[in-house]
């Protein structure tokens, strides 16, 4: 584990808990704590600087939430990203974005043509800094305006449901540098489509989006 980069999220408006859990969850989502790596409750206290019983109620939260897994004989580990749940977790982004890139060609507004522009500038300016996260969260804002123009409360409380679970495929994903090309010109065309109305074209290409990280990150897990 890389100490320096767990640090404690606090905000006084929550019990200690949850602030553990939200420090522990952006350190797996973000990858500054491995997967398989051991949550070992004496040196995690040490390091946030609380007792262990808060650590202890967070580890039981992130394992509801999947993101660890307990082992017999070795306690708490991060969970290990399998075939099986990146396959459930994108199939169902496939379809959530889709329906979302649909609705935004028939719904979206002049407005929010220029919001897209703009995100998408942001996100390929985001891909000079080689940084993962900071493309990562680009790359939720660009189609975060995308859910927003679909009009639809429900999708889009379906898909923040979803986020946390696709945030860590789509980390994944991005820290391959090889892909950000691509990705810069699935963006474009979603983009050129939803602005043009093209339903058609536009879910065919983010479809693909989604099946070439699938298939992306399937590929490194059998390295």
């Amino acid at each position: 584990m890389e100490e320096s980069k767990l640090q404690l999220i606090i905000d006084e408006y929550l019990p200690l808990r949850d602030v553990v859990f939200n420090t522990l969850r952006q350190g797996i989502l973000k990858g500054d704590l491995k997967p398989g790596e051991r949550l070992m409750e004496i040196h995690l206290a040490n390091r946030l600087g609380v007792s262990r019983t808060p650590i202890r109620e967070a580890i039981r939260m992130l394992e509801l939430e999947g993101l660890v897994t307990m082992v017999p004989r070795k306690g708490a580990e991060v969970a290990r990203i399998s075939k099986q749940d990146l396959r459930d977790v994108l199939e169902v982004r496939r379809s959530l974005d889709s329906l979302a890139v649909s609705l935004a060609c028939e719904r979206i507004t002049e407005e929010e043509k220029i919001d897209l522009e703009a995100a998408q500038k942001v996100f390929e300016s985001s891909i000079m800094t080689r940084d993962a996260t900071t493309i990562a969260e680009a790359d939720v804002k660009f189609h975060d305006v995308i859910l927003k123009a679909s009009k639809n409360s429900r999708l889009v409380q379906m898909v923040n449901n979803l986020a946390e679970r696709v945030y860590r495929y789509r980390l994944e994903y991005i820290k391959d540098s090889t892909n950000h090309e691509r990705l810069i010109e699935e963006h474009r065309n979603i983009m050129k489509y939803i602005d043009n109305g093209d339903t058609e074209k536009a879910c065919r290409t983010s479809e693909m989006h989604i099946d070439n990280q699938e298939k992306n990150i399937i590929s490194q897990l059998e390295l």
